[in-house]
């Protein structure tokens, strides 16, 4: 499998590293038969997928967003799967979220809604609470965190 990777933070030897591709976000959508979309929502990626992108997608390709419905501009990629019926949409997120009531996300045959639980299901949770629980324990007795959140690291979470 060749996986294909836009991501302005990452550089060529990182990529090689992951035997990934970088190229461009145009290059992805045109070349790759699933495009999975994990962008943190910052204002240069509100709006970032565009009509232009979903036009240019393979023959039968899928696209995949598990990561801010506001990254995608909804109207115009329901506009392209309303006309492409060969290229599929699988949406963990959307924007708004949940979809409005009269959203076509809901009727059209090439979409698939999951509920986005921010992949919390099962046992995992469980294991978050430890690490909460673990981690308070910490902050309480003056440590060091295991698990910081700063500004930074903030700013580009998905």
């Amino acid at each position: 499998m060749n996986v294909l990777a836009y991501d302005p933070f990452v550089n060529e030897d990182e990529a090689s590293n992951l035997n990934v591709e970088l190229c461009s976000l145009e290059a992805i959508f045109k070349h790759a038969d699933v495009v999975s979309l994990h962008s943190p929502l910052l204002p240069e990626t509100k709006g970032m997928i565009k009509k232009e992108h979903f036009q240019s997608m393979k023959q039968n390709a899928t696209f995949i967003n598990t990561a801010r419905g506001a990254i995608v501009r909804e109207d115009e990629m329901i506009e392209v799967l309303q006309e492409r019926t060969d290229i599929t949409a699988v949406l963990d997120v959307t924007y708004p979220e949940p979809p409005a009531e009269q959203s076509k996300l809901y009727t059209l045959p090439n979409v698939v809604l999951t509920p986005h639980i921010a992949g919390s299901s099962g046992n995992e949770r469980a294991r978050l609470g430890a690490f909460m629980l673990e981690e308070a324990k910490r902050f309480t007795a003056g440590e060091p965190l295991q698990y910081k959140i700063t500004k930074e690291s903030y700013r580009n979470m998905a």
